[in-house]
């Protein structure tokens, strides 16, 4: 009971603390109307190259558009506490530092699932994309499945900042990688075989197979596989930001360096 105390209560207050959107008009101009600008590009290119159809953009961008909070959301939960100097007083917790950091990500996937709902809405009645009643249960696991594993992937990234002083450069890159490489707006069929490969250990990229496998209303079943190997991998990357903050920690105490911009 006091771990899920620790996990839900010290991370609604850790982002209330450190997420930076000191005004609503930052919030929906940047997680909100330029993720449907993206989206909305993407469609209208695919259309004139004949990729692919609109589906295949708007729920691609719907599952991507959550990366921008996730990604930034759970590098900053590290990352800010040592750039605030406030890195120091959680350590000294006598509570497991693994379940607060990771009990940090969860509410930056629940601000992903938001930001996917409202994309893929908005774009569906924009560009006249029929969703099957049926289909919109599975939709919202697959963008929850999806946001969680890249609030933890964001994370893990996160744990790099307590060794590494600019996070902001991991993070843009990450972002473009999962752009790039997890089969949003470039079908998988058209990579290069080592990006598919590298793709498929991302976040994101089963959850926009699943999602698209939903959309085109084949049910739960034809989506199973694609949303337990997204899970397997969001697991994986929880794993790894736990280990990762841990070895972290322990050699920035050794050598007094927590606190060192």
């Amino acid at each position: 009971m006091k771990t899920l105390r620790l996990i839900t209560v010290g991370g609604v207050i850790a982002y209330r603390a450190l997420f930076n959107w000191t005004r609503p008009a930052i919030f929906v101009g940047t997680l909100l109307v330029g993720p449907l600008f993206q989206l909305l590009f993407f469609a209208y290119l695919g259309r004139q190259l004949g990729v692919a159809d609109d589906r295949f953009y708007i729920v691609g961008n719907a599952v991507l558009c959550a990366t921008l909070a996730c990604v930034f959301g759970g590098t900053l939960a590290v990352g800010n506490e040592r750039r605030y100097g406030t890195l120091g007083h959680v350590l000294l917790s006598p509570r497991s530092r693994t379940v607060v950091f990771l009990g940090r990500a969860l509410p930056y996937a629940g601000n992903g699932l938001l930001i996917a709902v409202v994309t893929l809405t908005v774009g569906a009645a924009l560009l006249g994309l029929r969703i099957p009643v049926a289909a919109v249960p599975g939709l919202l696991l697959a963008m929850a499945v999806g946001s969680l594993a890249c609030a933890f992937f964001g994370l893990t990234l996160g744990a790099l900042g307590l060794r590494f002083r600019d996070v902001w450069v991991i993070s843009n890159v990450a972002v473009a990688l999962l752009l790039l490489l997890t089969g949003v707006n470039v079908p998988s069929s058209a990579l290069p075989g080592w990006m598919v490969r590298i793709g498929e250990l991302l976040p994101i990229t089963h959850a926009a197979a699943a999602a698209r496998e939903l959309a085109a209303g084949h049910g739960l079943a034809a989506a199973a596989g694609d949303l337990g190997r997204e899970a397997l991998i969001g697991l994986g990357y929880a794993v790894l930001a736990a280990v990762l903050l841990k070895i972290f920690e322990t050699e920035s105490r050794r050598s007094a360096s927590l606190e060192t911009l």
